[in-house]
């Protein structure tokens, strides 16, 4: 802690066993958790509220003001959870008067470069691989996965368990349990390897094969399929999810089906 080439301000409220590197920067109204380690080069602005056992590496920027147009200074946090890694050079910025606060869940990683915008909610066990970024307000769900370079547009929102493969641009709201690919974003399966690693047992991963299958395979429009899912399909915690994103959608889920066999 005692780390003279380093900037802590004296308002800054940090465990006694964080480790901050040479020349990182940290603003006042900032509360870094035990056990937490701060990189060189790091620069931890007012409102952070970092958890414990997390890891910052160098160059990254936590709660920087929003690139938005509309705040105004107001009072906003920027909260990361236990256990969460952010690489280097990785931003996240405070939230808005929207929200109030950008969220990093517990046990995340957030490779380099990636972007995490304003009043974006995140949950717990997500990875986001390099270069990833999410425009303001975004909603991402437990155990979620964005491979390299993925675009999510404003307002989206990702379900629990979803994975979408690199480059992808997400402009419509993702589904959970489901793999998404190509260009228009579309679906291609659902995450089985993924749900296989959380402990999901194959009749479980095949109710939701048959869930999706009514849903982009059967040629229904939307309000059709949940009609068939819901009068069809067993209730289940599962069942209900998908059935309860896809009402709650405010975007619209996205569309398409393509075949990887």
């Amino acid at each position: 802690m005692n780390q003279p080439l380093a900037y802590i301000h004296p308002g800054a409220k940090i465990a006694k066993n964080v480790v901050v590197e040479p020349f990182a920067t940290i603003h006042n109204n900032v509360t870094i958790g035990d056990g937490t380690w701060i990189g060189s080069n790091v620069t931890i602005m007012e409102g952070a509220r970092i958890g414990k056992n997390c890891n910052i590496f160098p160059g990254a920027v936590i709660s920087a003001p929003p690139q938005d147009l509309k705040y105004e200074g107001e009072e906003t946090t920027v909260v990361v959870g236990n256990n969460t890694t952010i690489r280097e050079c990785a931003t996240i910025h405070k939230g808005t008067s929207d929200r109030n606060k950008t969220v990093i869940g517990k046990n995340c990683l957030i490779m380099a470069y990636c972007h995490v915008a304003h009043d974006c909610l995140i949950g717990n066990n997500c990875i986001f691989s390099n270069n990833s970024t999410l425009a303001g307000h975004v909603t991402i769900g437990d155990n979620v996965t964005l491979a390299g370079l993925v675009a999510v547009n404003q307002f989206v929102a990702i379900g629990n368990h979803a994975f979408v493969t690199g480059g992808s641009l997400v402009r419509k709201d993702v589904p959970p349990y489901v793999k998404a690919a190509r260009e228009p974003l579309s679906y291609v399966g659902i995450n089985s390897i993924g749900l296989r690693r959380r402990g999901y047992q194959a009749e479980k991963i095949k109710e939701i094969q048959n869930i999706y299958r009514i849903l982009y395979q059967k040629n229904y429009n939307n309000s059709q399929a949940v009609q068939i899912i819901e009068a069809e399909m067993e209730a289940t915690p599962e069942r209900d999810e998908i059935l309860q994103f896809i009402r709650d959608s405010q975007r619209g889920i996205m569309k398409g089906y393509f075949s990887t066999n």
